[in-house]
């Protein structure tokens, strides 16, 4: 089966975000939490627009999606999203969209690669190269603390 990974259109947009929601409930997480995150997960003309987006797809469906926007400071890219759908999982597609978020970074001047992580996919990330720098605070749950991570591009 032929693997493509691709830029996203807004004709993407809906099963982008069910690929998104699919993956974080994979992790066991219950309905509150879940309707807590819909927000964060949605993937929005905006994001389009203000960042890198690509799906990856298997016999063309999306069974995975990454996407890489400016960091905090101009030597940085931030790890906005990397979801793999629960039936691809452990299949290699999430190492295939981190080799393509590295050269995104790259692309965009960056030397680190910032990320903050589901607790649930930090071991993945730091079997990736990166190395935990912190907490962050979860732009959809109140008081729950997320690992950031970094991986130096140099």
């Amino acid at each position: 089966m032929a693997l493509v990974i691709r830029r996203a259109g807004s004709g993407d947009l809906r099963a982008l975000s069910d690929l998104c929601l699919r993956s974080k409930a994979a992790w066991g997480y219950d309905d509150a939490f879940m309707q807590g995150c819909v927000a964060e997960l949605t993937v929005t003309r905006a994001d389009l627009r203000g960042a890198d987006v690509v799906m990856l797809e298997k016999a063309g469906r999306a069974v995975a999606m990454a996407q890489v926007g400016a960091g905090p400071t101009p030597d940085e890219a931030e790890l906005d999203r990397l979801f793999v759908a629960p039936e691809a999982m452990r299949q290699g597609f999430g190492r295939a969209l981190m080799v393509w978020a590295r050269a995104a970074a790259r692309a965009r001047g960056a030397s680190r690669l910032r990320i903050d992580s589901d607790p649930n996919a930090e071991a993945f990330y730091l079997s990736e190269g990166a190395q935990r720098v912190g907490l962050s605070p979860s732009g959809s749950i109140p008081g729950r603390n997320l690992p950031q991570l970094v991986i130096n591009l140099a």
